[in-house]
């Protein structure tokens, strides 16, 4: 790598110039300023950092300890909470508060809704977030089985269609319903001074409650009557030349759900990112969502397609007044944790937090904003921090970002995704740690499962993969985190979050079991896809959430005995075919998503699991099943000898399932490549991962693939 200085920094070339020739010009911000000001805070900032980790390194050779001392007995959770209490691992809590935050967009304080998560690295998928603001109900339904059958014939099937229209009528009679009769039986929808009429045949109705209705845009025989419930839009496009508009008897050609309120454009656990140039690719993509510049070509049905950013979406309000609102998603980004360091920067020849190169350069693109936030605020989700101190180590950093770069203090906002069980056990602590700038927490199953293990890796075995979303602490991790949203006056301020639907194709599952995110309190939850969006963003108008947190504020607060004790079994033996069936689970899982990752740098992929079924996978997941197995080994579920063969079969699997792919290398039959033995390491060196943590094994051997590969 080439590297030039800059105030006393050593910086890849590449990155200097991206820094001095496209995210500076246009902004106050100097280049000499911006390196000094970088070089300033490392050399303050970098060593606190590392006093942090050691920290984390220190409490879990302590808990080891502790764990080795009573591996076999019964766990005693008072026992545990006063030894964590000791060496300060529980912090105490303070005096109450509430969150301080201002200036927030109303897509993050004001409105519940979905939140997508894309890999900021692809152009198109960040596009397509973006744009996944205003969605067709009908095609979510259509194209998925949220519907029963599937279309038929190459071309549009009109009977699939009257199934999405019948569904998507009733779907309005829940949410927007008529004053008398429904949508289903609608002739036509038409204005009638300040209201909106719906014909019936040979009666008229208005909305049972008119004021719904909030806007449009007619033109000739087409219109698009806009309106609003639970603070979502909604709009009715007629258009009786459409194809489904013609067999309609309104005239109704599709209706428009507002569907992702925010994504989240990631630089962490979704992208493959391990050098310079990896990371210029995902800054330059940002910044050309604060822009407005972004745009991405592609080939689809013999066809070039250039993708750009939608644009707003105007109406007419009832009184003549113009109404204009947003047609892209409200962009966050996720920075890297506190743990990685990146050679794209170099002090005193040393590598440099990764964390806060990001920091840096993704605040600085967002000087740029011309399509995102109408408050000026830049939004920053901040993940893998255990406890106060790390928290608070975050807002030191993006302070002193504000002042290189001329922000006003707290112009950054935080998002604190609640994922390391020091943190769910310290959350109010946390919150108030960055009081001031925080709009985010959220749960993440799989990366918070993966803390667990490790925390408790010396205590004894854990129980299967299948088992742990009924383990007694995770329901109080769920609890618990909306319980310190609300208790510390999040809700109005920012977002409650959870986690993942990961399965993208299993749409009609998605609409039975992801509303209960919405009735736990949630203000928004993740999904895999723009379609995926347009679905759930259904539940936020069966359930006002708003009215959910009212109702829950004053429950009893999560058990912290239950999240303290850990998912370990006790008195129990797996069976030979548990053992082998986690084993082969966990290793094929691992390979599936590991051979893409170092391989191809793919970050984030729809990842066929044992049984076929695709998962949306990132590094999260990985972490989970290597920690799993890790524990396995260590006390003797499975030996080194079982780990590798299960391997060595599950990756003819992978290979399989992947044969269709004509960039794909496989790792069968010599089981050689960079990509096995990553995910070999995983498993048989996952006890000494710092916190369990995959990224420092999958960086080193996607820098050796991209060696060999030249890619």
């Amino acid at each position: 790598m080439t590297y030039v200085d800059r105030a006393g920094l050593q910086v890849a070339a590449e990155l200097a110039d991206f820094a001095e020739t496209r995210l500076l010009p246009g902004t106050d911000v100097t280049p000499e300023d911006f390196w000094a000001g970088y070089a300033a805070m490392l050399r303050e900032l970098a060593p606190v950092n590392v006093q942090l980790l050691a920290k984390r390194e220190a409490l879990q050779a302590q808990i080891d300890e502790w764990s080795r001392a009573r591996k076999g007995l019964r766990f005693d959770v008072a026992e545990h909470t006063a030894f964590l209490q000791k060496i300060g691992y529980l912090a105490p809590e303070g005096a109450p508060f509430k969150v301080e935050t201002q200036n927030i967009d109303p897509e993050i304080a004001q409105v519940a809704g979905p939140q997508l998560v894309v890999p900021v690295m692809n152009a198109r998928y960040a596009l397509n977030a973006a744009n996944a603001r205003w969605r067709s109900l009908y095609d979510a339904l259509y194209g998925t089985d949220a519907l029963p059958g599937t279309p038929s014939g190459p071309g549009y099937d009109p009977q699939r269609g009257a199934q999405a229209v019948a569904w998507a009528a009733d779907f309005l009679d829940k949410a927007v319903p008529l004053a008398d009769g429904s949508h289903s039986d609608v002739t036509a929808y038409r204005r009638h001074g300040a209201e909106l009429i719906a014909d019936l045949g040979g009666k008229s109705s208005g909305f049972k409650d008119p004021s719904v209705f909030i806007g449009d845009v007619e033109h000739f025989e087409t219109a698009r009557y806009l309106l609003r419930h639970n603070g979502l839009h909604i709009e009715l496009l007629i258009d009786p030349a459409h194809p489904v508009g013609k067999s309609h008897p309104a005239g109704l050609a599709d209706v428009i759900l507002e569907s992702a309120l925010t994504a989240i454009h990631d630089c962490e656990d979704s992208v493959a990112a391990v050098d310079a140039a990896d990371k210029v690719l995902a800054y330059g993509n940002w910044l050309g969502l604060m822009d407005g510049s972004l745009t991405e070509s592609f080939e689809k049905g013999g066809k070039t397609v250039q993708r750009t950013l939608a644009p707003d979406r105007d109406y007419q309000a009832p009184d003549g007044s113009r109404i204009t609102l947003k047609g892209r998603s409200l962009a966050l980004v996720r920075n890297v944790g506190h743990l990685m360091t990146t050679d794209a920067v170099l002090l005193d020849g040393q590598e440099t937090p990764e964390g806060m190169m990001d920091a840096l350069f993704t605040v600085a693109a967002a000087l740029h904003d011309t399509t995102n936030s109408k408050t000026g605020s830049v939004y920053v989700v901040k993940p893998k921090m255990h406890g106060p101190e790390e928290v608070a180590f975050a807002d030191t950093t993006y302070a002193r970002v504000e002042d290189i770069l001329g922000l006003p203090r707290n112009a950054v906002k935080l998002g604190v995704m609640d994922e390391e069980r020091r943190t769910s056990a310290n959350l109010v602590e946390c919150i108030r740690a960055v009081k001031g700038r925080l709009v985010f927490i959220n749960t993440g199953f799989l990366d918070r499962t993966g803390d667990e293990i490790h925390t408790a890796m010396q205590l004894g075995p854990v129980i299967p993969k299948e088992e742990m979303k009924s383990a007694s602490w995770l329901n109080a991790y769920e609890d618990g985190n909306v319980d310190a949203g609300l208790a510390t006056g999040l809700n109005g301020k920012g977002q409650i979050g959870k986690g993942m639907w990961a399965k993208p194709d299993d749409m009609a599952e998605m609409l039975e079991a992801k509303i209960g995110h919405p009735m736990s309190g949630a203000n928004t939850a993740w999904v895999p896809s723009p379609t995926a969006a347009t679905l759930h963003a259904t539940h936020y108008h069966a359930i006002n959430v708003f009215d959910r947190m009212e109702a829950l504020k004053d429950r009893a607060f999560a058990s912290r005995d239950a999240l303290l004790t850990p998912p370990i079994m006790t008195g129990r033996n797996l069976t030979p075919e548990e053992v082998s069936h986690g084993l082969d689970n966990n290793c094929q899982s691992i390979l599936g998503y590991v051979v893409r990752w170092v391989d191809q740098g793919v970050g984030c992929s729809k990842v066929p699991d044992l049984n076929d079924v695709g998962l949306m996978e990132d590094r999260a997941t990985l972490r989970i099943s290597s920690q799993i197995l890790a524990n396995w080994l260590l006390h003797g579920i499975v030996t080194e000898e079982q780990v590798v063969d299960s391997l060595e079969r599950m990756a003819v699997r992978v290979d399989a399932q992947n044969g269709g792919d004509p960039a794909y290398r496989p790792m069968a039959p010599g089981f050689t490549g960079p990509a096995f033995q990553a995910a070999r390491e995983l498993i048989l060196q996952g006890t000494s991962q710092p916190s369990g943590y995959t990224e420092p094994l999958l960086h080193a051997y996607r820098r050796q693939a991209k060696q060999m590969y030249g890619a």
